[in-house]
């Protein structure tokens, strides 16, 4: 059973893209992006992208939960994630009862 993965690219106009593959070899898809195979895709005009985080499921269902929850997000709590800084999360959630309002 191939991998899905929720992964977030950096573009070169400094916007995060958030999307899921299913494949074994994430680096793979980031070369599609790059390469611009899909016309329509919205990093085509934002490229190059540069792979900033990436974590696989054993289920897409859950990939697909998580690339949707992330895709919510405020800048700064994806880039809380892409440090790895999993304990600022709740607290920049933005209906978190301890969000810092300041």
């Amino acid at each position: 059973m191939r991998p899905t993965w929720v992964y977030i690219l950096l573009c070169a106009d400094g916007r995060y893209y958030t999307g899921t593959y299913r494949g074994e070899d994430i680096q793979t898809r980031v070369d599609e992006h790059n390469l611009g195979v899909y016309p329509k895709a919205y990093t085509r005009r934002r490229r190059s992208v540069i792979l900033v985080w990436a974590e696989s499921y054993h289920l897409a269902v859950d990939a697909i939960e998580a690339e949707r929850s992330i895709k919510g997000w405020s800048r700064i709590k994806k880039e809380a994630l892409i440090r790895g800084d999993y304990d600022a999360l709740p607290r920049l959630s933005k209906r978190g009862p301890t969000r810092d309002k300041r």
